[in-house]
């Protein structure tokens, strides 16, 4: 059972991908829409960023996994490298937990 959910997933997106090579030049899009697609993928990663670390299996994470996010993301604001971002959010949830916080 759990081979055909993955390969159905895996063909269906493999047709989406294909939909949009297929109709790249069929399809017209307006102006406005054209704009905002950019943002619909931005708005989407924000929203799946959110979710992971506002959340653990449906209820609030607590306190320390979105301070480190917080923490990851003002550094990558600041342009810090990646490494830097990623080990600075990781240390600052650790010691909050550490320190007894949620």
């Amino acid at each position: 059972m759990l081979i055909a959910v993955i390969v159905a997933l895996a063909v269906g997106t493999y047709a989406f991908r294909l939909a949009g090579v297929i109709l790249h030049d069929r399809l017209e899009l307006p102006a406005p829409l054209r704009r905002m697609l950019p943002l619909a993928a931005a708005a989407l990663l924000a929203a799946l960023a959110g979710t992971a670390a506002l959340t653990d299996s449906g209820a609030f994470a607590g306190i320390a996994r979105p301070a480190g996010v917080a923490v990851g993301a003002l550094l990558a604001w600041r342009k810090a490298p990646f490494v830097v971002v990623v080990v600075s959010a990781a240390a600052t949830a650790a010691l909050l937990r550490l320190a007894g916080v949620p």
